[in-house]
């Protein structure tokens, strides 16, 4: 084309002097060229041939066009040649003209070549020609809005694309504004195919200076048109936006996220979260939480497919969404953080959706660090009620696909809150296991689940391996079929059966007998391998004689005979098959042969079949067998009886037989044989009478399967005597002549005994506890009586067993198996007799020898120090009402029978020592060290709280029944202790373990039972507050009035205390109170009716309704709230009339109130709603306020008045831990603590002289009777304890307030003033109370405070600027309290006093790093230097200074080098800033503190 040019010499025409106007509009162009046309295209045609183009050729070719670089300058000093000429209108009006064709305009925009530019776009290059043609590209291209015509066509034939493919990349623009505005317009009325073009092409067209312009442009074409969502975000993140546009832009996502069409959200998700800054992260997740909505979005083109409809695939839209989040969290942290904060501050149940669940599963799989965080705040979700069980069944149900890539992450989930030992968070885990396994039926899945949960089962931790049985046996018995084809993995269970209790051991082999039934029992078949292993190794542990196999062997085997010989079960058999009843009683006979010689595991098994006939209703040919095999009961321990004696009497050497508590009197056909059976054989006879209760209950249980209930067939034994040693026996005079072998017939005598009396009360409350259809109401109550007189008979026994075991300690076989708790059990083979004896003799003293001698030693160097006084049998003689004589004080020095030998026991039996009175009522101190080998009373039993054996009687209350009734109540509160977990036991750690692991009883069947006793509770509450108003030990209603009438032996020197026995049974009644109240089942909402029944029967007597006319609106008496109140104004009534008498009473009464308390705040808790109103209870928190302002001002009553005479006998150092509680719930039941703490502190306590002053008016001035030199430490304790409390709390709030008003802040900067004065003041009392131990509390509370405050120093840095002369007089004050702390260190270190020296490290550490943290806020934020260094005289704590460092009353040895090393450790600073003193710097003259 350029040789053309050159081959033509004429020059072309000049430019017409005027410039030809501006091309008309495409709609006023006509379609037909007018006449003029040719001569302005020739016009154009011609400057571009100046320039090396020519434009006018062949409609099939591409105008021809030189290189870029060469013809835009070429053009551009053209047009500008002659500016009067106006040559670039002219040049644009030919463009105009020539484009009118289509044809012509496609040679415009096509390029020249493969790889060139178009001539479009070369002239957009041109300054001069820029703005005209972009507008003349514009125009033309509305003309080109083929929605649909065009869709799919090549790129060079779409003209429409093809223009704007024009603007992309320009290296300028001349009017950006103009274009942008202008390309918006056509922007605005493009089609969809155009418009998303166009879109997509901004951020390649338009420059940084317009992209204001642009995102507003887009904001509204997103109100007007959704479908563009996708290319205006894909636009937003490609543009370089600042940080306002950027927000801007932000908003303008977040306002879609509502609106938005699901298969679009994954676009606008990665967006949003591709754009989080720290400054918006937090808006962009909580937008995300809230409007985001997740389940059941299922993409349109997965739900055609029918294969996947209603199901969510991995192609669906909740997929999409997933992988846009876990993208984005995976590569910003930021994000994960932001979200766990978000989550934290959801505090309702309704207000978590499923989304949140999503994202914690997300964030957990990322791993890091921020994986234990997701987990402890999903944790606390769980636990605070917020995230329940229906978001995890929305998130897993029916999205098989979608948390099949998550499905480890459930399962490390589930594994986490399994091993928490919250029971919320183990059920919570139950629901996760059973619900992943019903989803996923894949072999793989299952398998990782079962073996997950196998792995729970053998942690050893009890709690975990239980839930995960539990799982277990929960999806055995729901999908046993389906998993018999994994059941190989399910037998590693068998690994762990060593360490498992009975319970776990019970539920093991349920696990194993479900499978075993799904795949066939019958081991001829050959058909199961589950129940071939199954029974293989049950035999094997049965024949063991290890009894700790042995005891495996029991409980399978009677669990393999429950699940295959049980009348209810459903089982098809072939007529090949042996019939389930003939194995189960092939396997029982075994099991019973080989435990037939030795006596726990006979026990044991007697014990597992009755519960098995409790609990199950067995083939009747098992019930004829086993009552066959229990019909020798008669034989083995009872004598017949002639008119209701013995027809001879019976001597063994020199102790005589006699027949003790007959009931029936001479109608009596038989006795219980003990004493003959104890003193014949001590081999055989014991053996044998181990087994007497275990054996009577297996009796009863068939007696009562076969009876429909009833016991009358075996109603002889309840009133039948006991044949036991005489009363003679139990002379003083008498028993110091036995031989050891005669006391100890006679002490193991009254121990089967009591044994016996235990199980005929287990048995025949059944008969009284619950109707029997074929049992009338006079036989009911003719029972009543009797087992009331039998409880008479026991505490009889038990009180004369325990106080021989006093004078003659003994240890006492084991009457049921204990299992992993028993202490003593020293072997593993059991073997009848004598061994068995030795073993429970000798085994425990000589394991325990070494272990009692320590104890003894270490207690006799407390008590040369007088820092600890342990309480001995001479004490609890003295409370009892004893009189002591001196066998009696040398007994109470001895160790206790625990830890006693062999070689104690003779000597004790050597020195036979005097019985003395004996006071029925006193707990039986020595029986309960070994409680955990007696029979358990089982829950029926306190049934008996109810009856009276004065049924006639016109006395609704009697005196004479009050030991019965503590006796039972004394058990209730040993069965609540298991309950409730917050209880304190009423044995010691083993013994509590021991009751509990046979207390099979579940909390929701003991609340049911005992619920029918709540008023039962209240009239002996009632009875012993009237008895103690009487305060007369004279009564005509006595217990020795009624001891004859139950057959109990006149033994004189055993007496009652009226005041004892009632102060007993009003504090066990308020114990079972406190532990019915902190039962968690209670306040569930299926219990609701026990609560409120408890609290309904404990309402006071007098109307209190005006008591609560605060309340608007006021509580309805039906409510639950207007009930607490109720009770607790009666319990504060019942505290005004016990404090004239006894201030201990009134303390129990004052906890229990404060019970009352604790439960209404775990019942709102529970509750979950958000206005504090329990929906169900009708509990509202109103009463919170009214209920703590009540109880602060009971305890205040109680610390300002004076001890009734009887509780300052015994002075005040026995009660500081009672007035500490006291006065823990004065402080905290105080409308301000801080004010209270400040009066206390700074006021009160200055004015309590120390041990060395002896005024008795400063101790009454202050107006607390309870605060003397004695129980200063105690309140001393509880002040520092309440104030570093309070403090803690206001050092969170304060961190939080930071950025709210000045009202807040000022009210924190004046809680933190009044704590570090309450501390300044608690510190400064150590120069007057010079007491080791106040000292000591001095420095460990000092460490702890400091610590505290080093929080706030943040807090401190904000405010600073406005409250900086307060918060340096604030450090100016703590800086005397470390002072003081610095000088009782120093001189605890000279005077080697251990009881301080052991917190001086942490402390020192704490006042450092305080040191360091006042100099960096005072450089930061003052400019006056306000902190310097320098050396400090070392003074004591009057202020004397010490000039040298000998000490006084210490000798040099060896060890003084290293001390002084350890003294001057550069770790701790010799100076700090005159706040701590130098550790070189010791004093010289210093009396030694007292002790």
């Amino acid at each position: 084309m350029v040789f053309l040019q050159r081959s033509n010499p004429r020059k072309r025409p000049p430019p017409a002097p005027t410039a030809p106007g501006p091309p008309p509009p495409p709609s006023a162009t006509p379609s037909a060229p007018t006449p003029a046309e040719p001569s302005v295209v020739d016009a154009a045609a011609a400057l571009l041939a100046d320039a090396g183009c020519t434009l006018l050729v062949p409609p099939h070719l591409p105008p021809s066009l030189p290189s870029a670089p060469t013809f835009v300058p070429r053009l551009t000093r053209a047009l500008a040649a002659d500016p009067a000429a106006d040559l670039p209108a002219r040049l644009l009006a030919g463009l105009a003209a020539f484009a009118e064709s289509p044809t012509r305009l496609r040679q415009l925009l096509l390029p020249t070549s493969p790889r060139s530019l178009s001539l479009a776009r070369v002239l957009l290059s041109v300054p001069a020609l820029q703005p005209g043609l972009l507008g003349l590209l514009l125009d033309k291209l509305p003309e080109h809005f083929d929605d649909d015509a065009l869709d799919g066509v090549p790129l060079q034939d779409d003209v429409g694309r093809l223009i704007v493919a024009q603007f992309r990349w320009l290296d300028f623009l001349v009017d950006a504004d103009t274009f942008v505005t202008k390309l918006v317009e056509v922007l605005s009325v493009a089609p969809p195919r155009l418009k998303k073009e166009i879109i997509g092409s901004i951020p390649e067209i338009v420059g940084d200076q317009s992209h204001a312009a642009v995102v507003s442009a887009l904001e509204k074409l997103l109100q007007e048109d959704s479908q563009v969502v996708v290319a205006v975000l894909d636009t937003l993140s490609n543009l370089n936006l600042d940080a306002l546009l950027q927000e801007q832009a932000v908003t303008v996502a977040i306002s879609c996220i509502r609106t938005i069409h699901a298969d679009q959200m994954p676009h606008l998700l990665r967006f949003l979260l591709l754009s989080a800054t720290p400054a918006n992260v937090g808006r962009i997740i909580s937008q995300i939480r809230e409007q985001l909505k997740f389940v059941g979005v299922v993409d349109p083109r997965a739900a055609r497919s029918k294969k996947l409809k209603g199901k969510a695939s991995a192609t669906s839209t909740d997929g999409a969404i997933l992988d846009a989040l876990r993208s984005g969290l995976r590569f910003k942290n930021m994000l994960c953080e932001a979200f766990l904060k978000e989550l934290k501050l959801v505090d309702h149940a309704r207000d978590h959706k499923v989304i949140d669940v999503w994202l914690i599963m997300l964030i957990y799989a990322n791993g890091g660090a921020l994986q234990k965080s997701a987990e402890k705040i999903l944790k606390s979700k769980i636990l605070q009620g917020y995230i329940r069980e229906t978001l995890f069944h929305q998130c897993i149900h029916g999205n098989t696909e979608i948390v099949k890539d998550n499905f480890m992450s459930y399962l490390s989930v589930s594994d986490y809150l399994l091993a928490c030992k919250e029971d919320k968070a183990r059920e919570f885990a139950t629901y996760l296991f059973t619900a992943l396994f019903e989803e996923f039926s894949d072999t793989f899945s299952r398998q990782e689940l079962v073996g997950s949960l196998i792995t729970h089962i053998g942690s050893g931790v009890s709690y975990e391996v239980s839930s995960a049985l539990d799982i277990m046996i929960s999806l055995t018995s729901n999908n046993s079929e389906e998993l018999i084809p994994i059941a190989s993995h399910i037998t590693g269970i068998l690994d762990y059966l060593e360490s498992f209790h009975e319970d776990n051991l019970r539920k093991v082999y349920e696990i194993f007998c479900q499978l075993a039934l799904a795949a066939g029992f019958n081991t001829s078949s050959g058909g199961s391998s589950v129940a071939n292993e199954l029974l293989m190794v049950v035999r094997k542990q049965v024949s063991n004689p290890d009894m700790k196999y042995k005891r495996m062997g029991i409980i399978g085997a009677l669990r393999i005979v429950s699940a295959i010989a049980d009348a209810n079960a459903a089982v098809n058999y072939s007529s090949s098959q042996q019939p389930n009843c003939e194995e189960a009683l092939g396997l029982l006979n075994m099991t019973v042969n080989s435990c037939k010689f030795v006596t726990l595991p006979l026990i044991l098994l007697y014990d597992e079949l009755s519960a098995l006939f409790e609990s199950n209703v067995l083939h009747s040919a098992i019930i004829e067998w086993v009552g066959e095999h229990v019909a020798e009961f008669d034989t083995l321990f009872l004598a017949d009886l002639e008119d209701g004696q013995l027809s001879e009497k019976y001597l063994c050497e020199s102790i005589e037989g006699e027949l003790w508590m007959n009931l029936d009197g001479n109608i009596s056909p038989v006795c219980v044989n003990i004493l003959p059976l104890v003193s014949t054989s001590q081999q055989r006879s014991q053996a044998c009478l181990q087994i007497l209760p275990s054996q009577f209950l297996l009796l009863t249980t068939i007696e009562r399967s076969g009876s429909e209930g009833s016991l009358g067939g075996i109603n002889a034994l309840l009133g039948c005597p006991l044949h036991l040693p005489s009363t003679k026996n139990l002379d003083e005079s008498r028993w110091g002549s036995l031989s050891a072998l005669e006391k100890k017939t006679v002490c193991h005598s009254l121990y089967f005994a009591i044994n016996w009396i235990r199980e005929l009360l287990n048995a025949f409350s059944t008969q009284v506890a619950a109707r029997v259809d074929n049992v009338s109401q006079r036989v009911r109550d003719e029972t009543a009586v009797k087992l009331l007189k039998r409880l008479r008979n026991l505490i009889l026994l038990e009180i004369l067993l325990n106080t021989l075991l006093k004078i003659y300690p003994l240890s006492l076989p084991e009457l049921r198996y204990l299992g992993n708790y028993s202490g003593s059990t020293s072997s593993s083979k059991f073997n009848t007799g004598k061994k068995i004896e030795e073993d429970n003799m000798e085994g425990p003293s000589s394991n325990k020898r070494q272990k009692g001698r320590k104890d003894k030693a270490a207690s006799d160097k407390l008590n040369s120090d007088e820092k600890l006084k342990q309480s001995t049998i001479l004490d609890a003689f003295k409370r009892a009402g004893v009189t002591i004589t001196q066998e009696t004080k040398k007994a109470s020095s001895r160790p206790l029978p625990s830890g006693m030998t062999s070689k104690d026991v003779e000597s004790e039996a050597n020195n036979p020592g005097e019985l003395g009175h004996i006071d029925l009522m006193a707990a039986p101190v020595q029986l309960d060290m070994q409680r955990f080998k007696f029979r358990t009373l089982h829950v029926n039993c306190l049934s008996l709280l109810k009856y009276s054996e004065f049924q006639d009687s016109t006395y609704p209350y009697h005196e004479s029944e009050l030991p019965l009734y503590l006796y039972l109540l004394r058990d209730l509160n040993n069965k609540l202790d298991h309950v409730n977990p917050s209880s304190k036991p009423f044995f010691n750690n083993s013994q509590a373990k021991s009751t509990r692991a046979h207390c099979q009883k579940s909390t929701e069947d003991l609340l049911s039972k005992i619920q029918p006793l709540f008023s039962s509770l209240r009239k002996h509450l009632d009875g012993s507050v009237s008895m103690m108003k009487d305060r007369s030990d004279s009564s005509p209603d006595n217990w020795s009035s009624h001891s004859d009438s139950a057959g109990n032996p006149h033994i004189p020197y055993v007496m009652v205390s009226k005041s004892s026995i009632a102060t007993s049974v009003f504090k066990e009644v308020l114990g079972c109170y406190r532990k019915l109240l902190g039962t968690p089942d209670l306040l569930n909402q299926a219990n609701m009716s026990a609560l409120k029944e408890l609290l309904q029967t404990f309402q006071p007597t007098e109307n209190f309704d005006d008591d609560l006319s605060e309340f608007r609106p006021p509580l309805v008496p039906s409510n639950v709230d207007y009930l607490y109140c109720g009770a607790f104004k009666m319990f504060e009534a019942i505290m005004d009339a016990v404090c004239l008498f006894s201030h201990i009473l009134a303390s129990d009464v004052l906890i229990t109130m404060q019970s009352i308390l604790n439960s209404i705040i775990v019942l709102l808790e529970k509750s979950g709603e958000s206005n504090g109103k329990n929906m169900h209870g009708g509990c509202s928190k109103e009463i919170i306020p009214f209920v703590k302002k009540q109880l602060g001002l009971s305890a205040h009553k109680l610390l300002t008045s004076d001890f009734p005479n009887e509780d300052t006998e015994n002075g005040w150092q026995s009660k500081g831990d009672l007035i500490a509680r006291i006065l823990q719930i004065y402080l905290r039941n105080s409308e301000s603590t801080s004010v209270l703490l400040d009066e206390l502190a700074c006021l009160v306590l200055p004015q309590v002289a120390s041990l060395k002053s002896k005024s008795t008016t400063q101790e009454l001035s202050h107006g607390f009777p309870t605060l003397c030199s004695s129980t200063f430490h105690s309140w001393c304790r509880v002040l520092h304890e309440e104030n570093l409390g309070n403090f803690n709390k206001m050092i969170k709030q304060a961190l939080k307030t930071t950025s709210q008003s000045g009202v807040a802040v000022e009210n924190v900067m004046d809680e933190i003033v009044k704590s570090v004065n309450v501390f300044v003041s608690l510190t400064n009392i150590c120069k007057i109370h010079e007491k080791v131990a106040m000292h000591a509390m001095a420095v460990k509370y000092g460490g702890r405070f400091i610590d505290a405050f080093l929080k706030a120093f943040n807090f401190l840095e904000t405010q600073f600027g406005q409250h900086g002369g307060d918060i340096v007089k604030m450090i100016k004050e703590l800086q005397k309290a470390t002072r003081i702390i610095q000088t009782i260190c120093a001189e605890a270190k000279g005077y080697k006093r251990t009881m301080i020296t052991s917190k001086i490290p942490a402390t020192k550490r704490s006042m450092e790093r305080f040191l360091f943290q006042v100099k960096a806020l005072l450089e930061h934020c003052s400019n006056v230097e306000r902190c310097w260094i320098g050396n400090l005289k070392h003074k004591d704590l009057h202020g004397h200074v010490v000039s040298s460092q000998v000490y006084g009353d210490v000798d040099d040895d060896p060890n003084d080098a290293e001390q002084e090393q350890m003294e001057t450790d550069p770790e701790t600073p010799a100076d700090e800033n005159d706040n701590i003193v130098g550790d070189d710097e010791t004093e010289n003259e210093a009396t030694p503190l007292e002790d």
